[in-house]
């Protein structure tokens, strides 16, 4: 595993492990006394995969053995949900509190960020003593400290978009660090994951594995796309839905490779004799990102309804869940933090009230779930959920265990109608109101962070400067033909200082020669684009369907030279001064580095 070696460790990592060191030893000091090792976990979290995408939940197109193995020797929770989308889902996971209470309102922009004073899962087991790591999609926060490394996990490899433009060995980062990757992201992620375990065999470690995939681009290697492609379909969407044949065998191929790599860990779980003391669990962010076979289930990716929020769920802790058994329990993403805590004899400390529940006696079968209410949220789109009814903003009332298709609306039951639409009225109104939708800064320069980076995906185009795709996270600008012609972020410096400023950008050679100035208050730096690079776009090659998303180029780096910021909020602006060409440049990203 490609772990910096400790002369080129910043100040916080040295704090980390210094701490990390004493805490494992009070850990298993504490353990000791109470008779209990403490448990590793493993937690692996899939991207637009939806209930029906797994073989243990019926689909009988695909085969997950692997995936299937973790719910046949633990549990199966049937009735377990997430958000409609990416970043709220991993927000709730991360806090064990609804996204509508910590400022995550939207997937990009600044919208995926949690609050600051929000405690993560990985600070939790990391302040017990634990190892902690990421790797794959982070999508809660780019720039320090909203960063994974700044949130409790020592080790991160991945990327902190919401969705990247390109599956074979794409830029990534490794622990705020740009570097290559190495072959195809899932596999490339296990990987990491796999020498971190290795590294960390001796000592408890907590790892968030998060897959980027069956999100699109619908990009897989030959291997399981060759093995799909030629079956025939045994299950499709029902009679509501219109399907894309070719888009569900590409994300049930690209669900057999989250198999092979799940596979993969718990090989190395059983040959490390790890097996026995690791919880590991599986779920997927959101519903199905297309409409494919759901088991009936109405809606998909974005929506409150039971196709969209009704995840996957399985859990494994040898010893400890029983083997083979399904848990009908109301529970969700909220619930996993209490719940792994629970096991592993970690007092949860924090100055702010979880919404989960720990499921630990429901999945020990030591006592039945308690009756409760789990909420839906996503952009004015709400429900509220009891173990057998669904009421959404629709005014649709249903009877989820007699009719989990959500074919026949009761809202004839006045009674009933009354009293859920009181109850989500009221939680609306109170998280509306608590909501955080004001546009954050984004950070520039925080002091435990070596570099920061300020990519298009952030910025604010002006004038006729196009993003090259509707969808931000991992576009570029173009067409920059004007002078009155700008991108603006609106940031907070942290601490004043000097940077270098690295260029990310491609320009045709007929377009070379001009001048652009990066500035922000009194500060200024100019560069001029001299030499030419002019890659083509690419990602169709390796595209199965035609992607929604933007297609990306090999963009050139450049020093811009160095540039003193102050410390506070500002407007960073970067303009052209002349244009002597058609065109500017069309531009990726900035990187500020601290001198």
């Amino acid at each position: 595993m490609m772990i910096s070696p400790l002369k080129e460790m910043c100040f916080w990592q040295y704090c980390s492990l210094f701490l990390g060191a004493i805490n494992i030893i009070s850990c298993q000091s504490s353990s000791k006394e109470e008779g209990m090792i403490p448990p590793n976990v493993i937690v692996i979290l899939s991207d637009d995969q939806g209930w029906g995408d797994l073989s243990i939940t019926g689909n009988t197109t695909l085969q997950t053995p692997n995936i299937d193995r973790i719910g046949k020797e633990g549990a199966l929770l049937s009735r377990f949900y997430v958000s409609p989308v990416c970043s709220p889902t991993r927000a709730e996971f991360l806090t064990g509190r609804y996204h509508t209470r910590m400022g995550v309102y939207s997937t990009s922009a600044g919208g995926e960020m949690m609050d600051l004073d929000e405690k993560t899962i990985a600070q939790v087991f990391q302040e017990a003593g634990y190892a902690t790591a990421a790797f794959g999609k982070w999508h809660n926060g780019m720039q320090f400290p909203y960063h994974p490394n700044a949130r409790g996990f020592e080790e991160y490899y991945g990327f902190c978009s919401g969705h990247w433009g390109d599956y074979f060995s794409p830029p990534l980062d490794h622990n705020g660090e740009l570097v290559k990757g190495n072959g195809y992201l899932t596999n490339d992620f296990t990987d990491h994951a796999l020498d971190f375990m290795a590294d960390n065999k001796d000592q408890p470690f907590f790892m968030y594995v998060a897959y980027n995939t069956p999100h699109a681009p619908m990009q897989v290697p030959d291997r399981w796309w060759k093995d799909m492609v030629s079956r025939n379909l045994n299950q499709y969407t029902d009679d509501r839905f219109e399907e894309d044949t070719l888009f569900t065998k590409a994300a049930l191929a690209m669900c057999e490779n989250i198999d092979w790599n799940v596979g993969r860990i718990l090989d190395q779980l059983d040959e490390s004799k790890l097996a026995e003391n690791t919880i590991i669990l599986y779920f997927s962010d959101n519903g199905p990102n297309s409409y494919r076979y759901n088991a009936g289930f109405k809606g998909r990716k974005g929506s409150i309804d039971e196709g969209g929020v009704r995840s996957p769920f399985l859990i494994r802790y040898p010893g400890n869940i029983p083997e083979g058994i399904e848990v009908s329990a109301l529970s969700g993403a909220i619930d996993l933090l209490p719940t792994l805590a629970d096991f592993s004899g970690i007092e949860v400390s924090t100055e702010k009230k979880l919404d989960g529940v720990s499921l630990k006696s429901v999945l020990t079968n030591s006592a039945s779930p308690e009756d409760r209410y789990l909420y839906s949220y996503w952009k004015g789109k709400a429900g509220v959920r009891t173990q057998k009814y669904l009421y959404t903003h629709q005014d649709e009332l249903y009877d989820i265990e007699e009719d989990p298709g959500q074919r026949n609306n009761i809202t004839e039951d006045d009674a009933l109608k009354g009293e859920m639409e009181g109850l989500l009225t009221a939680w609306v109104n109170k998280v509306e109101s608590e909501q955080n939708i004001e546009e954050r800064p984004f950070p520039l320069g925080h002091p435990a962070a070596e570099i920061t980076q300020m990519p298009a995906r952030d910025g604010i185009a002006h004038g006729g400067i196009q993003r090259s795709n509707k969808y931000p996270n991992c576009s570029f600008f173009t067409n920059w033909k004007k002078l009155e012609d700008r991108v603006t972020w609106d940031v907070n410096v942290w601490e004043s200082g000097i940077f270098e400023v690295e260029l990310y950008y491609t320009c045709p050679s007929e377009d070379t020669g001009a001048t652009v100035q990066l500035s922000i208050g009194e500060q200024s730096l100019k560069y001029q684009v001299e030499e030419a690079h002019d890659p083509p776009l690419r990602g169709m090659e390796n595209d199965r369907v035609q992607r929604p998303e933007s297609y990306v180029k090999d963009f050139k780096k450049v020093s811009m030279g160095t540039i003193q910021l102050d410390g506070g909020r500002g407007v960073l602006e970067l303009k052209a001064m002349d244009i002597p060409g058609e065109s500017v440049m069309d531009f990726r990203l900035l990187v500020f580095r601290k001198i």
